[in-house]
């Protein structure tokens, strides 16, 4: 990446509500480059993050991988999957694929699929490819999301995704619950949709020392008389210990078929950091 720059010289930003086949509508930023002379192709990013900062003149600081797609001449465009951020509809942690589907029927290959349509259809200038990634957690919608591949998609990286809860990732790693990691992360991810709080006011755990803090809140009760019946991701974690249909319908593995583009997928040692654990390391 060159030495200075600019988003705000080089790019347009537009904020659009794209609807899918259900009618709900997904709150979509697209950085558009304002050299016309050339069609662009989309990179796509899918995210239940909120994709901040919010407004067509507010332009993120230097992010790496942002800047660098910038760079590189893509149209950039950036999406708060449903339920999340200023999309509408229901949020469902870790969506289950729908392998038969009729009329209305959604999920996170339907969102992309009518994402990627409507952008083909409505952003001036592009040259009908589009690629689609995303780390961790994003990475499950950028893998979710080429599951009979829109055509458009010409290929796709889900980089460390989130593919099996309970078997291979952070919730029960193993079969093994994971303590410390499920509760950083149902305490460090907003419960609620809606754009960000003006003051982001961090769970208190009342001490620098994780094993400190679960010495002292020892039980599953302890825990949740702190976040309990507040948080979704926490209560469904903990309502479904066992591999039981919950987590099979949300093991995205077992449905990656109909996959049309060539695919990178990158991945590395395990390391789990919950929210605690990134302050003490930090």
């Amino acid at each position: 990446m060159s030495e200075g720059f600019d988003a705000r010289e080089h790019y347009t930003k537009y904020e659009y509500r794209i609807p899918m086949r259900d009618g709900v509508r997904l709150f979509t930023s697209v950085h558009v480059p304002k050299d016309a002379s050339t069609p662009y192709p989309f990179m796509l990013l899918r995210s239940p993050f909120r994709v901040t900062p919010y407004g067509e003149d507010e332009f993120s600081g230097p992010i790496t991988h942002t800047d660098l797609f910038l760079e590189a001449g893509y149209i950039w465009v950036r999406q708060d999957v449903r339920g999340r951020g200023l999309s509408e509809g229901d949020f469902t942690h870790v969506t289950p694929h729908r392998p038969s589907k009729s009329g209305s029927d959604v999920d996170e290959s339907t969102d992309t699929y009518d994402t990627v349509e409507w952008l083909l259809h409505h952003i001036p200038n592009n040259n009908g490819r589009v690629g689609i990634w995303g780390i961790s957690y994003v990475g499950f919608f950028a893998a979710a999301g080429i599951i009979d591949t829109h055509p458009a998609i010409k290929a796709a990286s889900p980089q460390a995704p989130v593919a099996d809860l309970f078997h291979g990732d952070d919730w029960y790693h193993g079969g093994a619950f994971m303590l410390a990691a499920n509760f950083g992360a149902a305490t460090s991810f907003p419960p609620e949709a809606g754009p960000p709080p003006k003051v982001v006011v961090p769970f208190d755990y009342g001490t620098s020392d994780g094993y400190e803090f679960f010495l002292k809140h020892r039980t599953i009760a302890e825990l949740n008389a702190l976040i309990g019946g507040t948080n979704a991701m926490w209560d469904e974690t903990i309502a479904h210990p066992t591999y039981d249909d919950y987590w099979q319908e949300r093991s995205i593995w077992k449905h990656l078929k109909n996959i049309r583009c060539p695919v990178l997928t990158v991945g590395g040692w395990f390391w789990a950091v919950s929210g605690l654990e990134k302050r003490l390391v930090a």
